[in-house]
């Protein structure tokens, strides 16, 4: 304790989170009023950030007090009953957690924590939140889902930063028409799963809103104002008891996702059918036909209809892919109609992905016949996931380098030739990379370093050569889980691949290789290992002490001789056992 306590002196952080602790140490209330030996007192800093979270802390002392300094408080994921009112001396403090507690009261003090700007409480007790809060004029996130609550204090119409409010699982009844009308600012409002009648008008003055969540309510009805939503991207009405909707709906010009699903419509409104929608749920109501102005949507990839009393459509359309449905549709159109309903453009579907992708981080562009990235890619910069498979792009921007929230980048079945290193190298978070069938044609022999996090690789189906003394070393990457090399031309497997002790999954298949080397036994993570379609006609007998993690081995398409084929037939268990009975005596 007394390291970190130094080190905290230093650096002004705390985190003591999974450490099983039932008390504070007292220490850290008195973090700064004594040093250790070769400190010097004038050098140390106010503790600013404290970390608690993930242990079986049942109290916090009135002590707290002594932190002043406090930006962040996190005691999530404890067994706090209640908090000490010293929470209001925290002046300082912008962010508290208390989440997945049991605290069944607020103090009203927290609203003299006035810098605070989020708030999470979720997952405790509370019927209600303090009037106090209030006074938080710079709150900005407030999360309290999964509590008793029944109504929010109307004091908190004066929280005029609010943009992201979670109150999901309560018993709010109603949202007050103040604070909707008060909230201009919220891009996020999720109010699901509780016991709300109906929106109130005011809900049309959030042109912020990007995301509304109301599933598994009891709302009958919505107003018509719901169109001044003008920049709503996603709508979840869900498990309701709608039974019409309102034309202004239509009015919802970036709307991609819509849940509409277990209401009670007898009809989804033709002023509907002007969206641009990616996702249309209308399952389990009481829908028995169509307007064939839906057809007109030509921006679905997913209308579900599944539990409708449908007469007029057959289930095969019903069941069936959503772009033959439409095309159903359309030709039910009068000829003028039909001709207005023309496939959109590259533009209109690469703006609709965009849209989509600012709550969900993820953008989808596959298939558009794309020579180009598209500027949308890089644009927002908090992007985690690109899928630009099925294009003819050859090469990447040099713009892509700005994309650093970037994760997964699928590049799948388009173009490229050169390995874009240097761009990769800019990503610092890339940990899934898909290259498979590219003309790729070389990777340099230090390639890898540039992608050294990654996870999943898959260079399947490319020209890259990797021949046996020289390739890209995948001793560069050493945190990976998956790779992909299936129709590669290997002749033999790569020595440094056999070393990689996190992978999980390999595949080999489809390519020329004629043995496995002994050196498969320090794979000790495999859990999936495909050989299928090679030239190998025997396996060694090291690979048999794979058995305790190896799931799945396949060996379809080898001229096997070693082992017969009632073994083969009998699965990967039956060979591993056979394979590892051939071990010689040690």
């Amino acid at each position: 304790m007394d390291r970190i306590l130094k080190a905290a002196r230093t650096s002004g952080s705390l985190n003591l989170s999974n450490r099983s602790l039932r008390d504070v140490p007292t220490e850290v209330y008195q973090c700064l009023e004594t040093t250790g030996e070769g400190e010097n007192w004038w050098e140390a800093v106010d503790l600013q950030k404290l970390i608690l979270a993930h242990n079986e802390i049942e109290v916090l002392r009135e002590d707290l007090k002594n932190l002043a300094c406090l930006v962040v408080l996190n005691v999530s994921h404890n067994n706090l009953s209640q908090l000490p009112e010293a929470i209001g001396e925290l002046t300082a403090m912008k962010s508290l957690d208390v989440s997945f507690n049991s605290i069944s009261e607020f103090p009203e003090q927290i609203g003299l924590a006035t810098s605070l700007v989020k708030l999470d409480c979720s997952s405790n007790r509370l019927k209600e939140l303090p009037e106090s809060l209030g006074r938080c004029l710079d709150l900005s996130d407030l999360k309290a889902s999964k509590n008793q609550i029944s109504s929010l204090p109307e004091v908190m119409a004066n929280c005029l930063k609010l943009s992201k409010l979670d109150v999901e699982g309560n018993k709010l009844t109603a949202l007050s028409e103040t604070h909707i009308a008060s909230w201009k600012m919220l891009t996020e409002l999720n109010a699901s799963k509780n016991m709300l009648g109906g929106l109130p008008e005011s809900i049309g003055s959030l042109s912020r809103l990007i995301r509304l969540d109301l599933h598994q309510n009891k709302i009958s009805s919505v107003p018509p104002s719901i169109g001044g939503c003008s920049s709503l991207v996603e709508f979840y009405l869900g498990i309701n008891s709608l039974s019409t909707l309102p034309a202004e709906i239509g009015d919802l010009s970036c709307l991609g996702t819509l849940d509409l699903r277990s209401n009670q419509l007898k009809e989804y409104p033709v002023g509907g059918c002007r969206l641009k929608l990616s996702y249309l749920d209308l399952s389990n109501n009481s829908l028995t036909g169509l307007h064939p102005e839906l057809g007109n949507m030509t921006t679905l990839r997913k209308l579900v209809l599944v539990g409708n009393p449908l007469r007029t459509l057959r289930s095969s359309l019903v069941n069936g892919p959503t772009a033959a449905l439409l095309k159903y549709l359309r030709s039910r159109l009068s000829n003028s109609e039909e001709a207005s309903a023309s496939t959109p453009t590259k533009e209109t579907v690469i703006a609709s992905a965009a849209r989509m992708s600012i709550s969900s981080k993820e953008l989808s562009l596959e298939g558009l016949n794309l020579r180009d990235v598209p500027a949308q890619v890089w644009e927002s910069g908090e992007i985690t996931k690109v899928n630009l498979s099925k294009n003819s792009i050859e090469e990447l921007p040099d713009q892509l380098s700005s994309s650093v929230s970037l994760q997964t980048l699928i590049l799948s079945r388009n173009k490229i030739k050169d390995w874009p290193g240097a761009i990769l190298k800019s990503l610092p978070k890339l940990v899934c990379l898909k290259l498979d069938n590219n003309p790729l044609k070389q990777i340099p022999l230090d390639g890898f370093q540039a992608v050294s996090g990654l996870h999943i690789l898959d260079l399947s189906g490319t020209a890259v050569f990797l021949g046996i003394n020289e390739h890209p070393k995948f001793s560069h990457l050493p945190q990976l889980q998956e790779l992909y090399l299936s129709r590669v031309q290997l002749p033999e497997v790569p020595e440094d691949i056999l070393n990689l002790a996190n992978l999980l999954i390999l595949d080999l298949s489809q390519n020329s290789l004629q043995s496995i080397p002994k050196s498969i036994k320090n794979m000790a993570s495999l859990k999936h290992l495909d050989l299928t379609n090679n030239n190998i006609s025997s396996l060694p007998p090291e690979l048999g002490l794979l058995e305790p993690t190896l799931e799945i081995l396949r060996l379809d398409g080898n001229p096997l001789r070693s082992i017969r084929r009632p073994i083969l037939e009998r699965g990967t268990k039956a060979v591993l056992s056979y394979l590892k009975d051939r071990l010689p005596n040690p």
